[in-house]
């Protein structure tokens, strides 16, 4: 492959205001990012980041939502931004404006349901080594320790497992019942992006292997050996991996879509596409309910799309960010 074709501005990553759905700009928090690439993978201040190319565009973004002042803040939304930065919390659809915030956590996100909105406590990458559970809105409970460091992507099973993914090297570490020291499986990929759960507990993760190739692998439930998993479409950049309650779906970031697949032994069909008209670059996805929320790596921002219908945004948040990578959704 070559790496140009992911780069859409490599270096941009700085200087451009976010122009929200209500026509005020808000600039990056952190104007010093030093961004360069290590084959396909972005770095950003000498950390890998699961973002394939950060580039900000300069149209502005509408969106014609109209926010429920009434309704009552039971839902929390939260964009997580670069690695040890925050994470800016949101009460949709309530309004669209940033209502806190969570500091020195940055990366993906994941809690306790596989898709809509989770129930109470939420996980975020937290450190160099860590991943942190919290309460909502913000209220940390327990903090895992990472082996091998680089925590990016995290997905819990129905039963409460929770798999850690390691950007740097591929490996997958899983904890059971979210708790204890964790165990280190090493996976057929050299760089980990993202990963999801379906309802029978298979695990499915995407990402680069040593030989820059995307690809799409399960580690079925109750096995050790990981198979990779042949996509009917080709996927230019690996996204998130959702079960969205009928479809496994792979986001795709450079195409600005959502795949949804049936997967029969180690094959994937491919059976709708969901367009992501007006994001840049979404690095994580979350399908909630009847809507996906986008963090978009590629202009500072974050946007919210009809789910499964897509097309153009119905909200962008307007709020401080900081390079967005991840975004979880959590009702109280």
């Amino acid at each position: 492959m070559n790496t140009t074709g992911f780069v859409k501005c490599a270096g941009a990553l700085v200087g451009l205001a976010i122009i929200s759905a209500c026509g005020s700009a808000v600039a990056p928090s952190n104007a010093a990012l030093n961004n360069t690439y290590m084959g396909h993978t972005l770095t950003v201040n000498g950390r890998l980041v699961t973002a394939a190319h950060a580039n900000l565009s300069a149209l502005p973004r509408y969106a014609t939502f109209v926010p429920n002042r009434h309704a009552k803040p039971k839902a929390f939304e939260y964009i997580i931004n670069f690695y040890g930065t925050y994470a800016s919390v949101f009460d949709y659809p309530k309004s669209d404006q940033q209502i806190g915030k969570i500091k020195d956590v940055g990366g993906q996100g994941c809690t306790n349901v596989l898709y809509g909105y989770g129930k109470k406590t939420f996980w975020i990458v937290a450190g160099a080594d860590q991943i942190t559970e919290y309460r909502v809105p913000k209220t940390p409970l327990e903090t895992l320790s990472v082996p091998s460091g680089q925590p990016s992507s995290c997905a819990m099973d129905t039963s409460g497992d929770l798999a850690v993914g390691n950007l740097a090297n591929g490996d997958i570490i899983f904890f059971k019942h979210a708790r204890g020291t964790g165990t280190v499986m090493t996976t057929p990929l050299s760089r980990e992006y993202f990963d999801g759960y379906d309802p029978q507990g298979n695990l499915f993760f995407d990402g680069f292997t040593a030989g820059s190739d995307v690809k799409l692998v399960e580690l079925p439930k109750g096995r050790r050996t990981f198979r990779m998993i042949r996509t009917s479409n080709r996927v230019l950049f690996p996204g998130s991996v959702q079960w969205d309650g009928t479809y496994l779906t792979v986001t795709d970031q450079e195409a600005n879509a959502m795949y949804q697949y049936t997967v029969s032994g180690t094959k994937a069909t491919l059976k709708g596409t969901v367009s992501l008209s007006g994001s840049v670059e979404c690095a994580q996805t979350w399908i909630a309910t009847g809507i996906v929320f986008c963090a978009d790596a590629g202009d500072y921002g974050a946007e919210v799309f009809n789910y499964p219908a897509g097309g153009s945004p119905i909200a962008v948040f307007t709020g401080n960010f900081d390079l967005p990578l991840g975004t979880v959704a959590v009702k109280r």
